[in-house]
């Protein structure tokens, strides 16, 4: 849990200088920054609006997804539509029926953008604006967010019970294992509202404005780290990024491992998995667009990495036991399994490197070998690449 905490804070603060939260909470809107690079997609950053307007602490909203402002009631159409922007890696602004901590639920404007590295134009973050609606939806008869006293107590007899299943540890790990995305409650057997409450031209206008402001703090604080963020895809370094859908894909896979271009020079790194990142102390920053020989060092055994050169130059699996070393330059003994994965059309898109510290905690995980485990993670990132060629395939027909 505190490495899953840590990587949080990275996510926010390598990118952004330490002004950047002081700068994001005096702006007076709701939002939340969330970040698919990261195992379930989840908030890494809350406005103290939102925080006020939802009802939840700041400890109880960061490292959670955002489908816990979800209940029973949410449009399932409208959950889908968040889905499909998230997979296209899009803005997208719609109505939908949210939560607060004590169970009541309230329309509001959910107004999400992208967020794009200006190094390598993969998509590092997400904003999402919510602005509670004031307009009165067709067939309520009342405003949306004030049901009246009648319709105020049904929902809550409806609800309320429900509601507090939701925020429970159990369930929400369940969902995390269903979904495919952020925003997503693809299990959602619920009531679905059948009348959307429609925001306003001049609350969508205000929304606009809100994800306007925040991208331009965001784009500022980044250019004091050096680490420039747009709100515009743009690509400095030639290297193609990981699409925010298989991002998430990927990052429901436990094990420790990395994803390389081969069709990039050196054969950097594009993924690297929240495990790899425990296990060897590097920050995410610091792994993507690195050879793997950075792993290397002076007592790492050259004929093992010559092995490798050889299965990668031949388009074989390799299994090697290998020394590597951590950030800290501790070394340790990588039991490391690389494959070639291969896209829909049976072409190379990437070569897989899966990683088991020998004696490590993790080695005997589950009471599979560490052959077996190796194996069934290859298989997972096979699954995903390939899903990912073939949905891309059939949205363009």
């Amino acid at each position: 849990m505190e490495s899953h905490l840590g990587l949080i804070d990275q996510s926010f603060d390598a990118r952004y200088s330490s002004w950047a939260r002081e700068a994001l909470d005096e702006l007076p809107d709701s939002f939340t920054v969330t970040d698919p690079c990261i195992s379930g997609h989840p908030i890494v950053f809350a406005s103290r609006g939102f925080l006020k307007m939802s009802g939840y602490s700041k400890d109880e909203v960061i490292g959670k997804n955002g489908r816990m402002f979800q209940g029973p009631a949410t449009n399932r159409r409208s959950v889908m539509e968040i889905r499909e922007a998230i997979r296209e890696e899009r803005t997208i602004q719609i109505s939908l029926l949210n939560y607060r901590k004590d169970g009541t639920p309230f329309w509001m404007l959910f107004h999400m953008s992208p967020v794009f590295s200006k190094d390598d134009g993969r998509v590092v973050h997400f904003v999402a604006v919510r602005l509670p609606i004031s307009r009165r939806p067709r067939g309520f008869g009342r405003n949306c967010n004030n049901l009246g006293e009648d319709g105020s107590r049904i929902l809550e007899i409806v609800f309320g019970s429900c509601r507090r299943e939701v925020c429970t540890d159990s369930v929400a790990e369940m969902g995390r294992c269903r979904t495919l995305d952020s925003f997503v409650d693809s299990d959602n057997r619920g009531l679905e509202a059948e009348e959307l409450c429609e925001a306003s031209d001049l609350e969508k206008r205000k929304a606009a404005t809100a994800i306007n402001n925040i991208l331009s703090v965001l784009t500022h604080y980044s250019e004091l780290t050096g680490r420039l963020v747009s709100g515009k895809r743009c690509n400095s370094s030639g290297m193609v990024p990981l699409s925010s859908s298989l991002n998430i894909s990927l990052g429901r896979i436990k094990q420790s491992f990395v994803l390389t271009n081969p069709h990039l020079p050196d054969m950097p790194i594009v993924y690297a998995s929240d495990a790899f990142l425990n296990l060897t102390g590097y920050a995410r920053h610091e792994v993507l667009g690195q050879n793997c020989r950075f792993l290397s060092g002076p007592d790492t055994d050259p004929k093992t990495i010559c092995q490798i050169k050889k299965a990668i130059q031949s388009e074989q699996a390799c299994s090697v036991r290998i020394l590597n070393y951590r950030k800290d330059r501790s070394s340790f003994w990588n039991l490391l399994h690389i494959s070639p994965v291969r896209n829909a059309t049976g072409k190379i898109a990437f070569y897989v490197g899966v990683q088991i510290e020998e004696g490590g905690k993790n080695e005997g995980g589950k009471g599979l070998s560490p052959e077996m485990r190796q194996l069934g993670a290859v298989g997972a990132v096979k699954v995903a690449v390939r899903s990912l060629w073939m949905g891309a395939g059939t949205s363009k027909t």
